[in-house]
């Protein structure tokens, strides 16, 4: 029986911060447009981390059962270890996506959205297909684009849609970086992993475009994210306040440079990227509230 430090860790509590930063964004881009609501914001702030916690277990369960995680150079994994076993990993998935939807759908209810319905419903099944399933997308190198889709444009406007009824401009550009600094996450960490999901078949993005160009293509996400709100800079000079990120983007972008740094030297970028998707939600926020 795994202890509960081990169902923490399986969690991946470093993938967190990025579950919470585009609900942050979402949120403050309804304020701006003159909508806030505390009560919608907790409820969407559940359903991100519940899927996002959710699909960490799914990837766990999935890949531990194919056999993917027996050999791997990062955190342990319940199912591959042997520490949980792999229906209770299951369990825990689905017990997170019900959770979420259970929160989405309070947010329907209140918000008399119905049409919302079915983003959750292809939230959740994102979320299983990414690892699980006859065909999960994760293993043909659709993972880096789904969640740009899900974890950066839906769960930003969602939020914002659920408080305002409307988006703009600047719930836009929130979405796409954080929906960038998110797929930043994953492909360093399947830059990580390209010697072993290679070996198994699993063709993730970074193991289609290779390692020297999937190094490269982190470097230019977190870019791109962390330059797109400078494009406000006509409504307020508040979004200046971005630049406070910038600094803790160039550890991980010299890691990611350098070829030599392989296996659990990239363990540090995941725990990086992380604060710096914090960091650019914080302060993006904070520039929307104060303009």
């Amino acid at each position: 029986m795994a202890t509960v430090k081990e169902w923490i860790a399986g969690s991946r509590p470093r993938t967190l911060p990025l579950a919470v930063a585009p609900v942050i964004i979402g949120a403050a881009a309804a304020h701006a447009l003159g909508h806030f609501d505390v009560l919608i914001g907790a409820l969407a702030l559940v359903v991100a981390l519940a899927l996002q916690i959710g699909v960490n277990y799914a990837n766990d369960y999935s890949d531990g059962i194919r056999g993917t995680d027996d050999v791997r150079v990062g955190p342990m994994r319940l199912t591959g270890s042997g520490a949980a076993k792999p229906q209770q990993v299951k369990d825990a998935a689905f017990l997170n996506f019900g959770l979420a939807s259970l929160a989405g759908l309070i947010i329907v209810i209140l918000t008399g959205m119905w049409w919302m319905l079915a983003v959750g419903a292809a939230c959740v099944l994102a979320a299983w297909w990414y690892t699980g399933g006859s065909r999960p997308y994760g293993y043909r190198g659709l993972g880096e684009i789904m969640v740009f889709v899900f974890f950066g444009l839906v769960a930003t406007l969602g939020t914002t849609w659920a408080m305002a009824a409307q988006l703009s401009l600047a719930a836009v550009l929130g979405a796409v970086g954080s929906g960038l600094i998110a797929s930043a996450l994953l492909m360093a960490n399947n830059v990580r992993d390209i010697p072993t999901d290679a070996e198994v078949g699993k063709r993730t993005l970074a193991v289609r475009l290779g390692e020297s160009r999937a190094r490269m293509s982190y470097i230019l996400m977190i870019g791109v994210a962390l330059v797109l709100p400078l494009i406000l800079l006509p409504q307020s000079w508040w979004f200046l306040l971005v630049l406070l990120a910038w600094p803790l983007a160039l550890g991980p972008a010299r890691i990611m440079g350098s070829a030599e740094k392989k296996g659990a030297a990239l363990i540090r970028v995941l725990q990086l990227t992380s604060m710096i998707g914090l960091a650019f939600a914080i302060t993006y926020s904070a520039a929307l509230v104060l303009s």
